[in-house]
């Protein structure tokens, strides 16, 4: 036997789900990624054109070490010259200003003759890389022969003065132990046999023997190879021009700007607090989305979706009433609490009534229940006509006196009929001003009112005010139980949506599911429902002499006694339908009455 009441659950999603889900979102943020591609092309622009007229010469060095024996591979170049401090050589002003003096070059130019030189070296070899960038091909490579020129002047008057300053050094050495030398050869020949004169040829040996070394070292001084190095290949004049090309750089620099996009599109990603997609309301709510409303017809139109000429939105909703009836914790009680997060709860009133219209076109006896006692609209935006003695109609409920409308007195039984077109009829009970609103939803009578979704076939939908806005809705969750929240998901925070989980499930609530709607016409995405917030005051100041004030005091069940009719008409607070901080009641709809 297959199990038709299957509880709603959040589907599982594996990684590359949200792979491709995280990649939707960076795409949402088309206005960070256009700036990148934006500023990448810009940047592209700008490198083509400051490439365009610049060229590039380059000469090559071999350093040599000085060797008496260039063929002997005892000797290691890289053990003789420190490649790095060559480099910082050639790239000195002293080069520079011998190069300088070989061109011509003034003082004042002496800045942008530095500037163009590059020295590099290739790695695992005794190679110098000079190379020059000038606005004209003659010029780069006449500045690079001229610089390489210069390093090897430079360098071979540097050798030569060590390797002479090492002679002198030596000679000074030799010539006072040569001129002992000389003396001690004249002492010698004046002397006579014997043991003084052998002495005397004793020290003469080590003299000659330390003039001979000094000679030997002076003599291989003078021997050494001196060269420098030697110019592997001279700068030529080059053909083209140095850099990508103006159609390659702007091809760089729209894939550089839409990397810099994609990354900056992922850090707004990271840090903003709003859902971005079905998953994270899901993740946050602990339940899944039943639904998402097309764009079109998300709010400015009727309340009531059935025969509107787009059928997508009074589809979407037969799909949610679906969805919830085959949900095993709603179907066991079939009381539904629907609610907005926070701010204008005018989707969710029209949620509300289009569900109960959906429930009643499946053959359900359905009561919609308006608990905003704050601003009750649904008598005066609803096609309702007179009642009929059913649902909780408490004794002296219908006789309308004064005290009827009293702080504890909702609801009074006043029950009407709203007209669903082809989905049927349902029954409303309307909200009532009252000047204690806790005590009104707790009472006995609200209570009897909702438990009549325990007789057979009868369901009962139940439209509260947002509940982060007030705690009208915590207060009948223990006696509903299922709850369905209804909300814009850019206009609402991760945080809020885990808030209304807790204090659902603290209250002893479950969470069915939630409803998507795009932002309502002239709300502006990001704010919630702080952005209609605002106008709110001025608008509802300016609108008590308004004549759609005048739906709120009519009695559609003509039923009711005069007094109820003085009394309504007397109080002072007026509702104007459409105003941001609507609570809207949802409606019932029956089939088989049309």
């Amino acid at each position: 036997m297959i199990e038709t009441n299957r509880p709603a659950s959040v589907p599982a999603e594996d990684e590359p789900d949200l792979l491709r889900d995280q990649f939707k979102q960076l795409l949402r943020y088309r206005r960070l990624l256009g700036a990148g591609v934006g500023i990448g092309l810009l940047g592209g622009v700008y490198l083509g054109i400051s490439t365009s007229d610049t060229y590039v010469a380059t000469a090559d060095v071999v350093l040599r070490a000085p060797t008496d024996d260039p063929f002997n591979p005892s000797l290691a170049p890289d053990k003789a010259i420190n490649i790095g401090s060559e480099r910082q050589v050639a790239l000195s002003s002293s080069i520079a200003n011998e190069a300088a003096k070989k061109l011509g070059v003034t003082s004042k130019d002496f800045a942008g003759l530095r500037s163009g030189l590059q020295v590099t070296n290739p790695p695992q070899t005794m190679v110098l890389r000079f190379t020059y960038t000038a606005s004209s091909a003659k010029e780069a490579a006449t500045r690079a022969n001229a610089m390489t020129e210069a390093y090897l002047l430079k360098r071979q008057d540097s050798l030569d003065v060590t390797r002479d300053k090492m002679v002198k050094g030596y000679q000074d050495q030799r010539d006072p132990v040569a001129k002992n030398l000389d003396e001690l050869v004249k002492q010698i020949n004046t002397m006579p046999a014997g043991t003084g004169r052998d002495a005397a040829y004793a020290s003469k040996t080590d003299l000659q023997s330390k003039v001979n070394t000094l000679n030997s070292n002076i003599a291989k001084l003078q021997a050494l190879d001196m060269s420098p190095g030697r110019v592997t290949s001279p700068a030529t004049p080059p053909s083209d021009t140095d850099g990508p090309g103006l159609v390659m750089s702007l091809a760089l620099g729209a894939a550089v700007g839409l990397a810099l996009g994609l990354l900056a599109a992922w850090v707004r990603l990271v840090f903003d607090p709003a859902p971005r997609s079905e998953g994270d309301v899901a993740r946050a709510l602990r339940a899944p989305v039943l639904g998402y409303l097309p764009r079109a017809k998300t709010g400015g139109g009727p309340l009531l979706a059935a025969g509107e000429e787009d059928p997508r939105l009074a589809e979407e909703f037969r799909s949610v009433a679906f969805r919830l009836a085959y949900d095993s914790r709603f179907a066991d009680r079939r009381r539904l609490l629907v609610v907005a997060p926070r701010g204008s709860s005018e989707t969710a009133a029209a949620a509300a009534v289009n569900l109960a219209a959906s429930f009643a076109e499946t053959g359900k006896d359905v009561l919609l229940i308006e608990a905003d006692l704050r601003t009750p609209v649904l008598a005066s935006q609803l096609p309702t006509g007179a009642g009929r003695p059913r649902w909780s109609q408490t004794p002296g409920g219908s006789s309308g006196g004064p005290a009827a409308h009293g702080d504890s007195e909702w609801p009074d039984g006043r029950q009407l009929v709203v007209d669903a077109g082809e989905s049927g009829t349902f029954d409303l009970i309307p909200g009532e001003p009252v000047r204690n609103v806790p005590r009104a939803l707790t009472s006995p009578r609200a209570t009897r009112l909702i438990s009549e979704a325990d007789s057979p076939n009868s369901t009962v939908v139940v439209l509260a005010p947002p509940v982060l806005s007030y705690a009208d809705a915590l207060a009948l969750v223990d006696r509903v139980d299922g709850v369905l929240v209804v909300c814009d998901p850019r206009a609402v925070h991760r945080t809020d949506l885990s808030r209304i989980r807790e204090l659902i499930s603290g209250a002893g609530g479950t969470v069915l599911g939630a409803v998507l709607h795009a932002p309502l016409p002239g709300e502006k995405r990001g704010r919630g429902g702080k952005s209609k917030g605002a106008p709110a005051a001025p608008a509802q100041a300016s609108r008590p002499s308004a004549p759609q004030a005048q739906p709120l005091t009519r009695q559609p069940n003509q039923g009711q006694g005069q007094g109820q009719q003085a009394h309504r008409q007397a109080e002072p607070e007026q509702h104007i339908p459409g105003d941001g901080t609507d609570t809207v009641a949802l409606r019932t709809v029956r089939m088989g009455r049309r």
